[in-house]
């Protein structure tokens, strides 16, 4: 594929730590996906929010992807932690 996108969110439950949790596993979820299914210069754009595993989260996708950049939309609302993340050409696994 040349591109994987992602805009999963998970059900809001109102409990944010389990929110979060979910809205991250959804995450890894799309990042494993578009590592096994992207061409070696394929992008892969998915929502996130930042929040309890987001760093952890950008850091993974450092070490499975070349590039990756994040940006939050200018249409999001400001106390919003919703993310946008933009990972370019798949490494590799070895």
């Amino acid at each position: 594929a040349d591109v994987v996108l992602s805009d999963m969110a998970p059900n809001i439950s109102g409990i944010s730590v389990a929110d979060q949790a979910r809205s991250i596993h959804l995450c890894e979820l799309a990042v494993d996906f578009a590592v096994n299914h992207l061409r070696p210069e394929g992008v892969l754009l998915m929502k996130a929010f930042q929040g309890a595993g987001f760093p952890e989260l950008l850091a993974g996708l450092r070490r499975r992807f070349r590039s990756v950049a994040s940006r939050k939309p200018d249409a999001s609302r400001g106390r919003s932690s919703e993310m946008y993340l933009l990972a370019r050409g798949p490494r590799q696994s070895a």
